[in-house]
């Protein structure tokens, strides 16, 4: 079997498409699996590390506001699934099949492929469908999709199958005390897990850090580690220096953390952003959560992500634009002293979890592939 994975820009598309490297690899040793991605995006980082090779195609987002380089982005929106370095990257690795997982930075080859009448599926893990997979709606052979309510934004009679997110195999794989055995965390400290997302989010940071300087510096109890994201680091380790938390071991802030899976089964309060994956991955391991939803995306996905799960009573939501007051280091400072509310919210996020996902995409493929 021949494979060619495709999404990126940031991690929220780039970790569902190792999710699916992974389950194909465990159900046949023998696949070929390689990666197409944009020369800007993540996966340049991501892809490598698990040791896929990954060929580069020309996409460009396209911004909501006014912008010149919107021109750019709808000229290689136009041209780039009949570029030349497009097209040979399929004639060159004559795939099986082509699975693409959204963002900008699938468009060119699901496009192409899917004119070639190469078997495709494209995968949505967001409420809302993102730009690129409603274009490719009526291209591909197969959309999958994490929430049941995205099927009725869709207008296509092109089969659409409900398969959950999928999941990298180390969420899962290792027991609370396992992860925390594996870090080091003294038994009784609480740790904080927190992250804006792999390109980072200034607002969160500067929350962050201010929950530090007034919650967790100096107390014992707590170990806070907080990644930045590579683009906000250097600004954000200067604003660490400056607050005086490099003084305190309890209190850790990094550029990206790779081993998540770990990471996260050793929390017990995640703050983060409300991506897809993040939530699905949450739900998986039972964790405690404070979302705060990006602004910063097509039709507001992510919140309504994460209303639909703080309504359930299984997070708290704050809106960034609540930040400024405070409001996160109280929510923090709530949660972290009431074991009976962590507990709850612990069992009611679990009913968001699918341990499905996997084994269903596995399914799907097969079928593509029989029908071609």
């Amino acid at each position: 079997m021949r494979v060619l994975l495709t999404g990126g820009g940031t991690a929220g598309h780039i970790n569902p498409a190792l999710a699916i490297a992974e389950t194909i690899r465990a159900n046949d040793a023998s696949a070929v699996i390689e990666f197409v991605g944009i020369r800007t995006g993540k996966e340049n980082d991501l892809v490598p590390r698990e040791g896929y090779r990954l060929h580069h195609v020309r996409s460009m987002g396209i911004r909501r506001s006014l912008s010149p380089s919107n021109i750019k982005a709808l000229w290689l929106a136009l041209t780039s699934p009949y570029a030349k370095e497009t097209v040979q990257i399929l004639k060159d690795f004559k795939p099986d099949i082509v699975i693409g997982t959204g963002g900008y930075a699938c468009w060119p080859l699901m496009a192409a492929a899917a004119r070639m009448k190469i078997p495709t599926a494209v995968h949505e893990s967001n409420a809302i469908p993102g730009l690129a997979v409603k274009r490719l709606q009526k291209k591909v052979d197969r959309i999958w999709i994490n929430f049941e309510g995205t099927r009725a934004l869709l207008n296509t009679k092109k089969q659409i199958v409900r398969v959950g997110n999928p999941l990298r195999g180390g969420f899962g794989a290792i027991s609370y005390e396992e992860a925390r055995l594996r870090l080091g965390i003294n038994a009784q400290q609480r740790l904080i897990l927190s992250f804006g997302g792999s390109l980072g989010a200034e607002a969160v940071t500067n929350a962050v850090l201010d929950m530090m300087q007034k919650t967790v510096a100096g107390d014992q109890r707590l170990l806070h580690v907080h990644a930045a994201g590579k683009a906000n680091y250097e600004d954000a380790r200067a604003r660490f220096v400056s607050m005086g938390l490099e003084r305190y071991e309890n209190c850790q802030l990094v550029d990206y953390i790779y081993d998540m899976p770990t990471y996260m089964a050793a929390a017990d309060l995640v703050i983060s952003r409300a991506g897809a994956m993040t939530l699905s991955e949450l739900a998986r391991l039972r964790k405690a959560c404070i979302l705060i939803p990006s602004p910063n995306v097509v039709d507001n996905h992510q919140y309504k992500n994460a209303k639909m799960i703080a309504d359930a009573d299984a997070a708290i939501l704050i809106e960034e634009s609540r930040l400024q007051g405070g409001e996160l280091n109280e929510a923090a400072r709530m949660l972290l002293g009431d074991d009976e509310a962590l507990c709850e919210m612990q069992k009611n996020v679990a009913a968001f979890a699918d341990v499905d996902a996997n084994r269903v995409i596995w399914m799907e493929i097969l079928q593509l592939l029989k029908k071609a």
